[in-house]
C-alpha cells in the first residue's frame, strides 16, 4: 500500500530534484528518426496504370516502422508525435492520459521539451513504462525521457521562460508547499513562487510585453490549502481496523484491545478497559486497509484497581517513524511536547480523556502505541480515537467515520451493482471493483459520495482514481460519469456533470468541482453520484471507486482569474490593483474563468469565460501599462481555446457571434485579424463545441509545408457555406488559411488526419515539429481508390460509400453479398479497347457526376472526355452491390447483388450496359435459384464468351447452377454439365482452361473447393489435390504464366484464412503467420525490380500481394500485404471514418503483363562508354568500307601498278603542258561504283 502524499509540512524542507532532471544528454547532434521499412520493390513497368480498390477513406503505403492500422486511442491516451518523411505521424513518447502543454527550454547548449499533463506515467521509443505524475523531459537528439517527480495533480499549462532559464508551471495540483502554480529553475529543483500559489486552477500562462508573467485560471486568491476553522474534524474509523496487542493481561473482560475501540465515556470496568499483565510493558497496534494522516490522538487513561498509562510512544507504520507531539499539561496548563516519553495524566477531571497534536502531518496505514511505564500495578487504556484534517468519503464504507462517532452527518458511501473489495496494492487504499459486460449504462453500477461538511467554505473536490496497472485492468478501464449538487441553493453554484476516463496505469486525482459548498444538515448534504459513462463500446468494462476529497481552501482574496507576477519583486497582497491585469479580472462578473493567454507583439489576448459592462469572454490588454481593447465587444459564448499565427488570432469555444452579432457565422470557430482589428468566420464555423485550437504544419499544394490549424472539440459537422456543402465529421477539423477553406472540401491530394490534438510545437529547433495528442493519418485522403505509382493519387471522382454494416469487417465473398457486409468500391477496371479511355468502379457506393448528379454503386471515369464523371441509367436498385467486372467489345458486364428493372424487364446478379451508345441493352435471361448473386466474371479470350460465377441454379430457362457462360451471341449456355454448388472465384489459366473457387460438386459425388473445366470437353473435374485445401478457395491467381502453378486463399473449416500454391506437382501451404481475423480478398503475383531471398515458393524477383484485411502477428492488421516466400510485409495501411480501419478488395491494372519483368536500367558511365564504344566501330567500319570502295574504283578502271625501280620511273616521264591537263579534267569519265 503506498501512503498519502504530505499536503502540509512543520518545517519545510526544499525536495531533491538533481536526480530526476539529471538527461541522459550526449554530445552527439541528432534528430528524431524514423526507420525506413523494406522496400516493395513492385515494378510496375509493364502494367500500365495500378489501383487498389477498397473500402477507406485514406491510404498510405507502408515505408517506415511505426506505421500501423490501428486506431487513434480513445481511453484518455495520448503520444507525443513526430512526421515521418512520408508525412505520416509517428509516436515517439507515450503517455496514459493526455499531454495538455509542452515548452521548450534550451539546456546545455541543445533544446529540450517539457511536457505537463493529466498523465501518470511516460514512455519513450527506447523506453519502458514510467511513474511520472503530470511532467517529463524529452530529449529529441537521443529520444531520453525524464519523469519529473514531486507534483500531485495535473498540469494546465507552461511557460519556459528562456531568460530566466525558469518553467513555470500551472494547473490543479500541489507540489511543495504550492498549489496550482510553480516554478522549475533551470535543473536544479521546484521551486514555491512567492505567493504560494493559488486557490483555484491555472489554465494558462503567458509572458506579458513588459516581461512580466500572466497567469489566467479560476481562481479568486493567492493561497493554498488550509486547515478547517474547527480543525481535527474527521474521524479516522478504528472500528474496522486490525486490532492487535502484546503483553496484554489474562484477566477475564480485560484482555481484548478492541474494547477500547468506540469508548468515548471513559468507563472502568470488564469490556471498557484493556490491561496489560503487571508490572510489564506491553503495547497497542492498529492496522487499517487505507492510508490516512492524522493530526490529533485522543486517549483514555484508566484508572481500574489503581492502574494506569505513565508513559508511551507512537510509531508510525510502515515507515517506523515515533512521532512527536504537542499537549496540554493538565497539571500545570502549559503547552508542552514530547516524543519517545509522551506523559499520561491519571486525573479524571476535567476530561476523562488527554489530547495529544501531531507534530507532523505523516501518513500512515498502522501505528502502534508502546507503554513503557505505568501508575499501580500495570499499565491499561480505556478509549483511543484518532482525528485528522483530511475530508473523505471512501466508496468502502468501512473507511469512513464510524457510526460511534458521534458525529450528526458522518461521512459514507451508497452503492448497488457488483462490487467486490480489490485490494490496495500500490494505492493509497482498498477501494471497489465492478465488472460490468456490455451494454453499459449508467445504472449499471453506482456509488454515491457524501462527505461530513462541517463547514460551509470554498473547497476543492477532488476524486481519486487507482491505477490499472497494479490490477492488471488497463484494457478493460473505460469512462465513468460524475453528478452531483454542492450548495442547498442550485443557483449559489455549478453543478458537477461532467465525464472522466478511468485508464491511468498509477494512482492519480482529478479536480471535479472548485466552489462553494454548504455544510451537512438535515436539509442537505453534499454528494457526488459517479456512474458508468452509457453507450460505451467496451464488451467488459472494469469500473473502479476508491474516494472522493474535499478541501477548505484559503485565500488572499482580491483575484479573480487574472494575476501579473512581477518576478524577482516582492508580492504584495494588499496592492493588487496596481496592475492593469488584476485590475481587468476584477472587473469581470464573480465566478468568472479565463480559459486561454496569448502574446501577440505588445498586446496579450485573454479568453475564457467571464463578462463585464464593456467586454465578453474574450478582451486584449495593450502596451506595458495595458489599455483594454474590447475586440467589438467580445465574443456571446465562452472561449476554451487560442492559437496565434503573425496577425491571425484563431480562437475556438462555445459561441456563434460576436457580442453586438455583427458577424454571422462565428459558429463556435473564428478568427479575429490583429491587424485590421476584425473578426472573420471560418467557413460558417461548426456545429459544436470546440475544445482545442492547435497549429499544424502540413504540404497542401507544393512539397513545402505550410500553416493549417486543427480543431478539435464536441461536433459533428463542418456548416456549409458558399458551394461548399456541409460535411460529416468526427470533432476533428483542419482549416487551411492559404484555402480559406476546410481540408475536407479541398480536391487536392492531401493526406488524410482524424484524432485529437491538444498541443503542438511548430519547427522545433527548426528542424520538425512535435505534436500532442492521439491521431491516426494517411498519406493520401482519397476514398474507395488510390493509383499507384511514384506515388499514391486519386482518382478524379467523389466516392462516398454507403454503408450498412460495420466497415473495414469481411466475410466470405457471397456470404459478404448476402449480408450486405460490402462497401465502398470492390472493384475495378481500366478500359482502352476501341479507342476508349475510361476508369470503371463498382460496389457499394455513392458518386457525384460533374453536373453534381448523385450515381450509385457503378461509376465510369471518361479520361478522353475531361474526366467527365456518369454512371448507370435509373432501374437498378440502389441496395445492390456489384463485385465483378467485365468488358466484351462495347458491351459492360457488372455482377454482384444486383436487382431491378431495366427496359421493363427484371435484373438480377447480373446487368449488361453498352458503353458505346452509353445506354442499356437487351440484358441477358435473369439469374435464378440460389442467393441470384454473381460472384465472378471471367473472359476466355479465344471466343470472347464471358464465365459468369455465383450462387444460382439457371439463367432464364437455362440450368447451369454455379457457372455459366454468356456468348456473342446472346445467349446464355451451360458450362459443362457436371458441376454443381456456390463458386467465389474463376480464372482462365489458359485458353481451353478454367479454375472455378468455392463449395463444388462435381459429377454429384466428388466435394471439392476448387474445380477445373477443360472447355474442349466441355466438363469438370476435381483440380489435383485439392482435397487437401482446408477450406473454399475465394480467390485464384497465377503463380507462372504458363498457368501450371496457381496461388489460392480462402477460410478453413475453422475459421482460420489459409494461402496455398499448387507448383505443378504438389499444393504447399504458406505456414500459419496469419492470425485469426484474417480475410484475403484478393490475390496478385508481382514482379520485382530487384531480387529477395531464395524461397522455394517464389522466383527471386516475384513476390504475392495479398489484399482484404490481414491481420500480421505482431503488427496488426494491413490491407495490402507483400509475400516473398519467407516473410509477410505490409504495403499499404488505409482507415475509414468512425476510428475504424479500412480494407482492400481488388488490385487491377491497365495491362496484365505482371510475369513481363521490365528491362533493368543501367547506370549512367555504362550507357556513356556503350556509346562510346558504338561510335568507335562505326567509324572503323567506315573507314573499312572507304578503303574497300576505293581499290574496287581503281580495279574497275584497269588500274595497274606504277612501275617501283629507278629507270622504269626515269625512262616514263613526259612532260605535259598544263593546259592539256585542264583539258583532260572536264572531260566525261567513268563514274565511281555506287555502293
Amino acid at each position: 500500500m503506498r501512503l498519502p502524499f504530505r499536503r502540509r509540512h512543520a518545517a519545510q524542507r526544499r525536495p531533491t530534484t538533481q536526480a530526476f532532471l539529471v538527461l541522459a544528454l550526449s554530445t552527439a547532434s541528432t534528430a528524431i528518426t524514423f526507420t525506413p521499412a523494406p522496400a516493395a520493390n513492385l515494378d510496375f513497368s509493364q502494367l500500365g496504370r495500378v489501383a487498389l480498390a477498397g473500402d477507406f477513406s485514406g491510404i498510405s503505403l507502408y515505408e517506415f516502422e511505426g506505421q500501423n492500422e490501428r486506431p487513434f486511442s480513445t481511453n484518455g491516451s495520448e503520444q507525443l508525435l513526430a512526421r515521418m518523411p512520408n508525412g505520416a505521424f509517428g509516436s515517439v513518447v507515450r503517455t496514459d492520459a493526455s499531454i495538455r502543454t509542452m515548452c521548450t527550454l534550451r539546456m546545455d547548449d541543445r533544446d529540450v521539451v517539457v511536457l505537463g499533463g493529466n498523465f501518470t506515467s511516460i514512455g519513450g521509443a527506447n523506453s519502458g513504462t514510467m511513474q511520472s505524475p503530470a511532467m517529463a523531459l524529452f530529449d529529441p537528439q537521443n529520444g531520453t525521457v525524464t519523469p519529473l517527480a514531486g507534483l500531485s495533480g495535473s498540469v494546465n499549462a507552461l511557460l519556459c521562460d528562456q531568460e530566466k532559464n525558469t518553467v513555470y508551471v500551472g494547473g490543479n495540483f500541489i507540489g511543495t508547499n504550492s498549489a496550482n502554480a510553480i516554478a522549475l529553475v533551470g535543473t536544479q529543483s521546484w521551486t514555491n513562487l512567492p505567493f504560494a500559489g493559488f486557490n483555484g486552477p491555472v489554465n494558462s500562462i503567458t509572458k506579458a510585453p513588459n516581461g512580466n508573467i500572466i497567469f489566467g485560471g479560476a481562481f479568486t486568491g493567492l493561497g493554498n490549502a488550509t486547515a478547517p476553522v474547527t480543525p481535527d474534524g474527521q474521524v479516522i474509523n478504528l472500528a474496522t481496523a486490525s486490532i492487535s496487542s502484546v503483553s496484554s493481561t489474562s484477566a477475564q473482560g480485560f484482555s481484548d484491545p478492541k474494547s477500547i475501540v468506540c469508548k468515548t465515556g471513559g468507563e472502568n470496568g470488564a469490556g471498557n478497559t484493556w490491561l496489560l499483565q503487571d508490572g510489564t510493558p506491553g503495547s497497542w497496534s492498529a492496522k487499517f486497509n487505507f492510508g490516512f494522516q492524522p493530526t490529533k490522538l485522543r486517549l483514555y487513561n484508566t484508572r481500574q484497581d489503581g492502574r494506569g498509562t505513565k508513559e508511551w510512544r507512537f510509531t508510525a507504520l510502515p515507515i517506523n517513524g515515533i512521532m512527536n507531539f504537542t499537549y496540554t499539561d493538565p497539571a500545570t496548563g502549559r503547552n508542552a511536547s514530547c516524543t519517545n516519553k509522551c506523559p499520561l495524566s491519571n486525573d479524571p477531571s476535567p476530561f476523562p480523556y488527554q489530547d495529544f497534536h501531531f507534530v507532523n502531518v505523516i501518513g500512515m496505514n498502522e501505528f502502534r502505541i508502546d507503554i513503557t511505564d505505568f501508575y499501580g500495578r500495570g499499565g491499561g487504556l480505556n478509549g483511543i480515537e484518532l482525528f485528522g484534517d483530511d475530508i473523505f468519503s471512501y466508496a468502502v464504507n468501512d473507511f469512513n467515520e464510524p457510526s460511534c462517532a458521534g458525529g450528526d452527518f458522518p461521512s459514507s458511501a451508497t452503492t448497488t451493482g457488483p462490487w467486490s473489495v480489490a485490494p490496495s496494492q500500490s494505492s493509497t487504499s482498498q477501494y471497489l471493483t465492478a465488472q460490468l459486460t456490455a451494454p453499459i449504462s449508467n445504472t449499471s453500477a453506482s456509488v454515491v459520495f457524501t462527505p461530513d461538511i462541517r463547514e460551509s467554505g470554498h473547497y476543492s473536490v477532488n476524486l481519486y482514481t487507482p491505477g490499472c496497472l497494479q490490477d492488471n485492468t488497463c484494457s478493460t478501464r473505460g469512462q465513468i460519469k460524475l453528478t452531483g449538487q454542492m450548495t442547498a441553493d442550485p443557483t449559489k453554484s455549478e453543478s458537477i456533470d461532467l465525464d472522466l476516463y478511468q485508464t491511468n496505469n498509477f494512482d492519480k486525482y482529478d479536480q471535479i468541482y472548485f466552489g462553494s459548498i454548504d455544510a451537512s444538515s438535515g436539509s442537505f448534504r453534499p454528494r457526488v453520484t459517479m456512474t458508468p459513462l452509457a453507450g460505451q463500446s467496451l464488451s467488459q468494462m472494469t469500473f473502479v471507486a476508491q474516494r472522493v476529497g474535499f478541501t477548505l481552501i484559503n485565500s488572499t482574496g482580491g483575484l479573480n482569474g487574472l494575476y501579473e507576477y512581477k518576478p524577482d519583486a516582492p508580492v504584495n497582497a494588499s496592492d493588487f490593483m496596481s496592475s492593469g491585469f488584476n485590475k481587468l479580472g476584477a472587473s469581470f462578473k464573480a465566478g468568472s474563468a479565463v480559459s486561454a493567454l496569448t502574446t501577440i507583439g505588445d498586446t496579450t489576448y485573454i479568453a475564457g469565460n467571464f463578462s463585464s459592462n464593456t467586454v465578453q469572454n474574450i478582451v486584449a490588454a495593450q502596451g506595458d501599462q495595458p489599455t483594454v481593447r474590447p475586440l467589438d465587444g467580445g465574443l456571446n459564448g465562452s472561449v476554451k481555446s487560442m492559437f496565434s499565427n503573425s496577425t491571425n488570432l484563431f480562437v475556438g469555444g462555445s459561441f456563434n457571434g460576436t457580442r453586438d452579432n455583427s458577424v454571422a457565422g462565428l459558429n463556435n470557430v473564428a478568427l479575429y485579424d490583429t491587424s485590421s482589428n476584425s473578426w472573420r468566420a471560418l467557413g460558417a464555423g461548426v456545429n459544436g463545441h470546440v475544445m482545442e485550437v492547435v497549429g499544424m504544419t502540413m504540404n497542401i499544394t507544393s512539397s513545402t509545408p505550410e500553416l493549417v490549424v486543427s480543431v478539435n472539440g464536441d461536433f459533428t459537422q463542418l456548416q456549409a457555406f458558399g458551394s461548399n456543402q456541409a460535411v460529416e465529421v468526427d470533432g476533428f477539423a483542419i482549416w487551411v488559411p492559404s484555402q480559406n477553406n476546410w481540408l475536407q472540401n479541398l480536391e487536392l491530394p492531401v493526406e488524410l488526419v482524424d484524432g485529437t490534438l491538444s498541443a503542438s510545437l511548430l519547427d522545433f529547433a527548426g528542424q520538425t515539429s512535435l505534436y500532442a495528442g492521439s491521431l491516426r493519418s494517411s498519406t493520401l485522403d482519397a476514398t474507395g481508390v488510390a493509383i499507384l505509382g511514384d506515388k499514391l493519387n486519386r482518382v478524379p471522382v467523389k466516392v462516398q460509400p454507403t454503408k450498412t454494416s460495420s466497415s473495414g469487417t469481411l466475410t466470405k465473398r457471397d456470404n459478404s453479398l448476402e449480408n450486405g457486409d460490402l462497401n465502398g468500391v470492390v472493384t475495378g477496371l481500366f478500359d482502352n479497347s476501341n479507342n476508349r479511355n475510361l476508369t470503371i468502379l463498382a460496389g457499394h457506393f455513392t458518386a457525384t457526376t460533374n453536373g453534381g448528379a448523385t450515381v450509385n454503386n457503378l461509376v465510369i471515369v471518361d479520361g478522353k472526355n475531361k474526366d467527365e464523371v456518369s454512371g448507370l441509367p435509373e432501374g437498378l436498385s440502389s441496395d445492390s452491390t456489384f463485385v465483378a467486372l467485365a468488358v466484351q467489345n462495347d458491351i459492360l458486364f457488372a455482377g454482384g447483388k444486383v436487382s431491378g428493372a431495366v427496359n421493363g424487364a427484371n435484373v438480377n446478379g447480373l446487368v449488361t450496359y453498352n458503353l458505346a451508345s452509353k445506354s442499356f441493352n437487351t440484358q441477358p435471361p435473369v439469374l435464378s435459384g440460389g442467393n441470384g448473386t454473381v460472384s465472378a466474371l471471367a473472359v476466355r479470350q479465344t471466343t470472347k464468351d464471358v464465365y459468369v460465377g455465383g450462387s444460382f441454379r439457371s439463367a432464364g430457362s437455362l440450368g447451369c447452377p454455379g457457372v455459366c457462360f454468356f456468348t456473342a451471341a446472346s445467349q446464355w449456355f451451360q458450362a459443362g454439365q457436371n458441376l454443381d454448388g456456390t463458386v467465389d472465384a474463376l480464372l482462365w489459366i489458359d485458353e481451353n482452361t478454367l479454375l472455378a473457387g468455392g463449395e463444388l460438386t462435381v459429377n454429384n459425388t466428388v466435394s471439392t473447393f476448387l474445380a477445373i473445366y477443360n472447355a474442349g470437353s466441355q466438363s469438370w473435374d476435381n483440380y489435383p489435390g485439392a482435397s487437401q485445401l482446408p477450406g473454399p478457395v475465394t480467390a485464384l491467381t497465377l503463380a507462372a504464366k504458363d498457368g501450371k502453378q496457381v496461388w489460392v486463399s480462402g477460410t478453413s473449416t475453422s475459421g482460420k484464412a489459409y494461402l496455398a500454391k499448387f507448383d505443378g506437382s504438389v499444393w504447399k501451404m504458406a505456414g500459419e503467420p496469419l492470425e485469426t481475423g484474417t480475410n484475403i480478398r484478393s490475390l496478385q503475383v508481382f514482379s520485382l525490380t530487384s531480387s529477395h531471398d531464395k524461397s522455394e515458393l517464389f522466383d527471386k524477383e516475384e513476390a504475392l500481394m495479398l489484399t482484404g484485411s490481414i491481420v500480421l502477428p505482431g503488427f496488426g492488421t494491413a490491407s495490402a500485404v507483400l509475400f516473398d516466400g519467407n516473410t509477410f510485409r505490409p504495403y499499404a495501411l488505409t482507415a475509414n471514418p468512425g476510428n475504424t480501419p479500412g480494407s482492400i478488395s481488388h488490385v487491377f491494372t491497365e495491362k496484365p503483363n505482371f510475369f513481363d519483368k521490365g528491362g533493368k536500367k543501367l547506370p549512367l558511365v555504362f550507357i556513356v562508354l556503350i556509346g562510346l564504344g558504338i561510335s568507335l566501330a562505326l567509324m572503323l567500319l567506315i573507314v573499312v568500307a572507304g578503303l574497300f570502295l576505293d581499290r574496287l574504283r581503281k580495279k574497275r578502271e584497269g588500274y595497274v601498278p606504277a612501275p617501283t625501280s629507278m629507270y622504269d620511273r626515269g625512262s616514263g616521264i613526259q612532260r605535259i603542258p598544263p593546259r592539256e591537263l585542264l583539258e583532260n579534267l572536264s572531260k566525261g569519265r567513268s563514274g565511281a561504283p555506287q555502293v
